[in-house]
């Protein structure tokens, strides 16, 4: 049986088809929210960039804080996570 789950998640007011195992579908719509969270706060505080600036600064922000991690403790499991997510969101994007 296939545990692979066909899901839509939105980041930055796109939509993106993934195909994600079924223990990961919670894991990935949490770190979708927090890019929204995040690039909301961009947008309301900087009202002449467009979605791209936000979306980078988010990324530069969440990396910066996984690199702080990282030198204070083990974050392979992290690292790992956001391997996973990264090759995902690069298969969609071939994908396109």
């Amino acid at each position: 049986m296939d545990d692979k789950l066909s899901i839509r998640v939105n980041v930055a007011d796109r939509y993106y088809p993934l195909r994600v195992d079924r223990e990961d579908e919670e894991r990935i719509r949490m770190a979708a929210k927090l890019i929204n969270d995040k690039v909301l706060q961009y947008k309301q505080r900087y009202n002449d960039k467009d979605v791209q600036d936000f979306l980078a600064m988010a990324a530069l922000q969440y990396v910066i804080k996984v690199l702080e991690l990282e030198n204070n403790h083990d974050v392979t499991p992290v690292m790992e996570a956001v391997s996973l997510l990264d090759k995902k969101i690069d298969q969609l994007l071939t994908e396109e």
